[in-house]
């Protein structure tokens, strides 16, 4: 187990062009899961190999327990990684894939069959341990893959999109069961995911990154409750956080005709600005599925039904650029082109400067 820390860590890879990671700065406490998540392109993945020492630090420094190892090889830095391709020998078995590591050690057998076993109890792959790659599933060679890097012992693991060529039960399950190993073996682990979903459900600390920057390093109920800026809030959450730009009128903003009240505060820091953007997420609209009532009208234009809820797709009676995203009942009698009624609540309202996207206090 260890500590991570990027101070100020940056990866340039065309002098004088935005750097692919600019000036990180991250700390993985002892133990903790920490997932990086954001869209192609944001730094996460270079930030991971930055760690594992496959790509080159230009500026700034990544320690792990206090050690920096800027300069040091990937070798030696006590870490395992699990990446996207499993990349298992065919022509071996499981037994032999997960002890290879060991092997170029130089690890005597009877403590590779040791460590093997271990790791295949762990991971629930005792039974597979003498077929080969082909003969197994998907959610089985990415649990090998896994059990290769456990049998090393690292201080720290680094996963890279793990389970992205998973169907989406099989990324269910594997998500719940790569939290639950991590709980247990308590190392300290950095995970990449392009999956926000994925992110929310898995780690302790989520960290939101954005063309190389970080926007937002928190747990995830920080993440969904007080996103720093309009980017972390459309970003985190599914559906996302409906935003719109809203013009002012009396104490709030005014949506299909009807005032959004704002605090004082959030006035106060908003100025002079005509315009605020007001962020809601769908579960805090409000539904008279009647459409009756004095609420903000909207026209439905798609219905997902899930079973337990259902979320419904529209655009304002008013103004057909202006859509929202509305959470409904289970089992909804809306259907398409129906109108409905909305109420927004106040007290759910996030609101962020319509210019620089930063949250407003308040």
């Amino acid at each position: 187990m260890a500590e991570v820390v990027f101070d100020q860590a940056s990866r340039i890879y065309t002098p004088g062009a935005k750097p692919a990671v600019d000036k990180l700065d991250l700390t993985v406490t002892d133990g903790e899961l920490v997932v990086l998540v954001g869209p192609s392109g944001s730094g996460k993945s270079t930030a991971l190999r930055m760690l594992a020492g496959l790509e080159p630090i230009d500026a700034g420094s990544v320690r792990i327990d206090g050690r920096d190892v800027v300069d040091v090889p990937s070798k030696d830095r006590d870490i395992a990684m699990v990446f996207q391709s499993y990349a298992l020998y065919p022509a071996k078995t499981v037994r032999d894939n997960m002890a290879f590591p060991l092997k170029m050690r130089g690890m005597g057998k009877a403590e590779q069959s040791k460590r093997v076993a271990d790791a295949a109890e762990l991971l629930g792959l005792t039974e597979y341990l003498d077929r080969k790659p082909k003969a197994l599933s998907g959610g089985q060679r990415q649990r090998v893959a896994m059990g290769r890097a456990i049998v090393r012992e690292p201080r720290v693991f680094l996963m890279d999109e793990p389970l992205s060529n998973l169907d989406a039960k099989m990324r269910v399950q594997t998500r719940s069961q790569i939290a639950s190993l991590q709980n247990r073996l308590e190392v300290s682990t950095v995970y990449v995911t392009h999956d926000q979903v994925e992110a929310m459900t898995m780690g302790d600390r989520v960290a939101v990154l954005r063309d190389g920057q970080l926007q937002q390093y928190a747990t995830p109920s920080e993440l969904y409750d007080h996103p720093v800026n309009a980017f972390v809030a459309g970003f985190i959450g599914s559906p996302a956080m409906n935003l719109l730009d809203l013009r002012r009128s009396g104490d709030g903003v005014t949506l299909g005709g009807t005032e959004v009240p704002l605090s004082r505060a959030v006035r106060d820091a908003a100025g002079s600005a005509e315009t605020v953007t007001v962020g809601v997420r769908p579960e805090d609209l409000s539904l008279d599925a009647e459409g009756v009532g004095s609420g903000i009208k909207a026209v439905v234009d798609v219905v997902e039904e899930l079973g337990s809820e259902s979320y419904l797709y529209a655009h304002m009676a008013e103004d057909e650029s202006t859509t929202l995203v509305v959470r409904g009942p289970g089992r909804t009698t809306v259907r398409y082109g129906d109108t409905i009624a909305l109420r927004v609540n106040p007290d759910a309202v996030h609101s962020f400067d319509a210019s620089s996207g930063e949250r407003l206090p308040g």
